[in-house]
């Protein structure tokens, strides 16, 4: 699609000039209309006189109304038009004092009174300036509500961005609290190499979480090989007893999911399904196009949903002494995480395959960006600085 090369700006995106655009045209519309009127009635040239310094005039008194009105705007109901009602009937007879001196100059040998020629205008003044107030009003209190509907779009954002934050951030305390004490014991062991390794690799997977935003969207790719450094930290813990198998379709490898949203499902895989087991368990984690939607799978061929395990594994939870004690990641974190990224568009379940084991399937809409594009440099550079 053909972009325009300037990009078009709202006509109240600069609210002076704005006023100053309508203001000028408004009031030479009226003078225009005025002066058709002239013309229509085979009036004298003098008229065209009268014309002009009665539009100079209703001009420059609706700019005192705008100073006027700005600060009777922000005021009470009550009080902003109960003074309205009071200053628009003055400003008017102001005007139509004004014409009909400027008329009883030009036409001094008229008949008419000076009574009958403020009555006569008074009707048209009126007019102009109650149309020209309502406008002002209107105009201002459209924008007053449009105002306050980009802030509450803002600050709706800024919330969701702030669960997500909060969502994103609970990731890291339990899996960081076991690699750190691997570490320790590996150092008190003193094997110096794998611990170095280890936290070679626990730096690179910090500097990625740190260097993307908890909003932030990953291709596929990017996130299966940040999983990759996670699941090298995790592997040097239990070895064997760790297989991974990706199955990753290459037509999903550039479609954007929530970042490190597949870390906890991997996470929550090791705990319930490779530790409890001396033999470990193998985790598979697959990805596919169904129609318009991205499908992940990450399942294991641990115990599954046994009964003594199930609503731990599903709330995130552990036991230690007949005492809940949270883990601070769960399969509750993602439906949150998904419930705000995408709102009743995706799917999250949870199943028991028959050969057994446990897995959990999402699908969320397919979105790729714009222009495809490399991992970003800092993302580059922790995974660089891993091998």
């Amino acid at each position: 699609m053909a972009v325009l090369p300037i990009q078009p700006i709202p006509f109240f995106a600069n609210k002076n000039q704005a006023f100053w655009r309508l203001q000028f045209a408004g009031w030479a519309g009226a003078m225009l209309l005025r002066t058709m009127s002239v013309i229509a009635n085979d009036q004298p040239l003098a008229s065209f006189v009268l014309v002009l310094i009665a539009t100079i005039t209703g001009f420059s008194i609706s700019l005192v109304l705008a100073v006027i009105y700005r600060l009777l705007i922000t005021q009470r109901p009550l009080v902003t038009w109960g003074v309205t009602a009071l200053i628009l009937p003055f400003a008017v007879g102001l005007h139509a004092f004004i014409d009909a001196w400027v008329i009883s100059l030009y036409r001094s040998d008229s008949d008419s009174s000076f009574a009958q020629l403020l009555i006569g205008v008074f009707y048209l003044d009126a007019t102009l300036l109650g149309a020209w107030s309502a406008l002002y009003y209107a105009i201002n209190f459209f924008l007053q509500v449009e105002e306050q509907n980009d802030q509450l779009i803002r600050l709706e954002n800024q919330a969701t961005q702030a669960q997500l934050a909060m969502l994103r951030y609970q990731l890291n305390p339990h899996f960081l609290f076991n690699t750190l004490n691997s570490i320790s014991t590996l150092v008190l062991l003193k094997q110096t190499e794998p611990a170095n390794a280890m936290l070679s690799r626990l730096s690179s997977f910090l500097r990625y979480t740190l260097v993307n935003k908890p909003a932030a969207r990953v291709t596929v790719a990017q996130e299966v090989e940040t999983l990759k450094l996670y699941l090298d930290i995790e592997r040097m813990r239990f070895e064997e007893r760790l297989r991974t198998r990706f199955t990753i379709d290459p037509a999903t490898e550039a479609a954007l999911l929530p970042s490190l949203l597949l870390q906890p499902l991997v996470e929550n895989a090791i705990k319930y399904a490779v530790s409890p087991q001396e033999s470990g368990a193998e985790i598979t984690i697959s990805t596919q196009l169904i129609g318009q939607m991205l499908r992940i799978t990450v399942s294991d061929t641990g115990p599954g949903l046994q009964s003594d395990v199930t609503d731990n594994r599903l709330s995130g939870m552990s036991y230690d002494g007949g005492e809940p004690v949270s883990t601070g990641v769960g399969l509750s974190n993602i439906r949150d995480r998904l419930s705000q990224a995408y709102g009743e568009k995706h799917r999250f379940e949870t199943i028991e395959p028959p050969e057994g084991g446990f897995a959990v399937v999402i699908e969320i809409p397919v979105e790729r960006r714009e222009a495809p594009e490399d991992a970003p440099e800092p993302f580059r550079l922790a995974l660089a600085s891993s091998h």
